[in-house]
């Protein structure tokens, strides 16, 4: 048995506005709206997923080299992260928490991968976001779309 899975809510949610997959958090329309009622193993798939989806978009923009130095330089800074989750996502919560005041990947035991090199951190923050709601469309175009 899992421990109980978390929203992955960020409170910036664009389902109401119509889309079919929520800006914010990446989730489907459906799973925004029937959350509360899903079983704890289906919530857990859920989380899978996007974390799946989370990870390969950071880790195509930078690579974690010392992953206990991004731990350790997190837990000093009190940022929020999510322990379960993998490194990559911890990564992204830092961005997400201050990407223009890093100066220096070295010390969270990051680097930038070859074709990111000469992106600034906010640029590189955004194509993370960007990406990651790009994959998320597909893979709801491909399973969730009714065709036409």
């Amino acid at each position: 048995m899992f421990k109980p899975v978390k929203t992955p809510c960020v409170g910036v949610c664009s389902t109401g506005l119509g889309d079919h997959v929520c800006r914010g958090c990446k989730r489907f329309v459906h799973e925004v709206m029937y959350w509360n009622a899903y079983s704890n193993d289906e919530r857990y798939l859920i989380a899978r997923r996007l974390e799946g989806f989370l990870t390969q978009v950071v880790s195509n923009k930078l690579q974690i080299v010392d992953e206990a130095k991004l731990l350790a330089a997190i837990k000093h800074q009190q940022l929020r992260f999510n322990p379960e989750q993998g490194a990559y996502c911890w990564l992204f919560d830092l961005l997400r928490a201050g990407a223009s005041q890093i100066d220096d990947l070295s010390v969270y035991g990051v680097v930038r991968q070859p074709d990111w090199q000469d992106e600034t951190l906010v640029a590189i923050k955004q194509a993370i976001e960007q990406d990651y709601y790009t994959l998320s469309c597909a893979y709801y175009e491909r399973y969730f779309s009714q065709p036409a």
